[in-house]
């Protein structure tokens, strides 16, 4: 008894916490709201590597959102071990200018469906500070180790 109290307990926290966006649309002068879980659609694309440490890409992102939001993560995948391959992408970018960049891991956060994950159906996204020299705020990068798709330079940011 005391196990199945236990297991019903973890099974509500982590239905409890899955990221969910909310979409505020307006119908007829009355505000609708739906919330729906976000879901990365597990896209499968095979990295490449320069070296040991960083990853080939070859396409600059066009969308402001990419890499800076949840709902638009950075997809690195599975090609080495998760962060691992989060640090494989952040080590072949600079600054706008060529600078070089350091980070750090702020932490996990941000529930959502994956193919992929650890336990079941379920994956975190990780979130990084990124600085360079002449940076007056830090910026936020989110990436998923989980799924991965073709890796693109946020906007503002260059290849080394």
């Amino acid at each position: 008894m005391k196990n199945l109290l236990y297991v019903l307990a973890f099974a509500l926290l982590i239905v409890s916490c899955k990221t969910k966006t909310t979409v505020i649309k307006s119908s007829a002068n009355q505000p609708v709201v739906e919330t729906k879980q976000l879901d990365y659609g597990s896209p499968k694309v095979k990295q490449v590597l320069v070296n040991d440490q960083m990853f080939l890409i070859e396409k600059y992102a066009t969308d402001t959102s990419y890499g800076y939001t949840e709902s638009n993560p950075i997809m690195v995948g599975k090609q080495g071990g998760g962060p691992l391959d989060e640090r494989r992408f952040l080590n072949a970018l600079t600054g706008p200018n060529g600078e070089p960049i350091s980070y750090f891991r702020l932490g996990s956060c941000c529930h959502f469906k994956t193919k992929n994950g650890l336990y079941g159906d379920t994956g975190l996204l990780d979130k990084y500070q990124l600085n360079y020299k002449g940076l007056k705020t830090p910026i936020i990068l989110y990436i998923n180790m989980y799924d991965s798709d073709t890796l693109q330079v946020p906007v503002g940011l260059k290849l080394k």
